[in-house]
């Protein structure tokens, strides 16, 4: 026994005698540009300091308000249901060691930045439930290690980008409720062996998408209106030229006539 406790001394030693996690300059760099491009009206981000911004983390223990830590650096950040207003900072790349990105339930504007493609740790990406615009950006595919993107109730548009379907983790993925179209990508809407499969409500409320698991491409046949309404106009254009080659008749045949009473009355001889 005392051999053991003198080895729990031991140990006890080493580990007192380790320098404490030093701050990462890159997480300082994400967390101020992050924060100057967020807007705060509520006033719920009131640590969210340049002071804190030094030093967020100290081993587990998170200072920072929505902040998770793991040996020194942040992990996980979720800003959640904030009221929050602004963009999301490209700068956020800087947080290289983020794991779950969350800042659903806001009133974010902008785009989807192209740069959390460098978070090459990624696992969850929520960004539900706000006001974004502009496209998917395909460079997401660089996130191998995505296995939640949830990005429904927004105002994205364009297609969503075929290169998702690259990502063999993603087991779950929520694009409903936007102003996307096209098809959707067969490597996502039809996923083969064991790949994670998405249903329709993956999808839906997006009037312009279609495919598999949605309906096919609806066909843009004519309306009842417009039909009639060519139909009125075919029958107006037929009568104005109708009319047209009758009063063209006309005029030609009064000259002809004009012509040959001419011809009559230079041939009777005068009395």
């Amino acid at each position: 026994m005392g051999v053991r406790r003198f080895r729990l001394f031991l140990l006890f030693l080493t580990c007192a005698g380790l320098p404490p996690s030093s701050p990462d300059p890159d997480d300082e760099s994400c967390l101020t540009r992050l924060s100057e491009s967020l807007q705060d009206p509520n006033h719920n981000l009131q640590n969210w300091t340049t002071s804190t911004f030094k030093t967020p983390c100290s081993g587990f223990t998170s200072y920072l308000q929505g902040a998770t830590c793991n040996n020194g650096r942040i992990y996980k950040l979720s800003l959640t249901n904030l009221s929050l207003k602004g963009s999301i900072s490209p700068f956020i790349s800087n947080c290289t060691n983020l794991q779950a990105l969350d800042l659903s339930s806001n009133a974010l504007t902008g785009t989807i930045p192209a740069d959390l493609q460098y978070l090459v740790n990624l696992a969850v990406l929520n960004l539900s439930s706000n006001r974004l615009a502009g496209e998917i950006p395909p460079q997401l595919a660089f996130c191998a290690y995505l296995n939640v993107i949830d990005l429904h109730e927004n105002l994205l548009t364009g297609q969503i980008p075929q290169q998702l379907g690259l990502l063999v983790r993603l087991s779950d993925l929520d694009v409903s409720r936007n102003r996307l179209s096209g098809p959707i990508p067969a490597s996502l809407g039809n996923r083969s062996g064991n790949l994670p499969r998405f249903n329709a409500s993956s999808y839906e409320g997006n009037k312009d998408l279609y495919g598999y698991p949605l309906p096919p491409m609806k066909s843009k046949g004519l309306s009842v209106m417009a039909i009639v309404g060519i139909g009125l106009g075919s029958g107006f254009l037929s009568l104005v030229l109708s009319f047209t080659a009758v009063c063209v008749w006309l005029r030609v045949s009064e000259q002809k006539m004009a012509v040959e009473e001419g011809k009559i009355t230079q041939l009777t001889p005068d009395y």
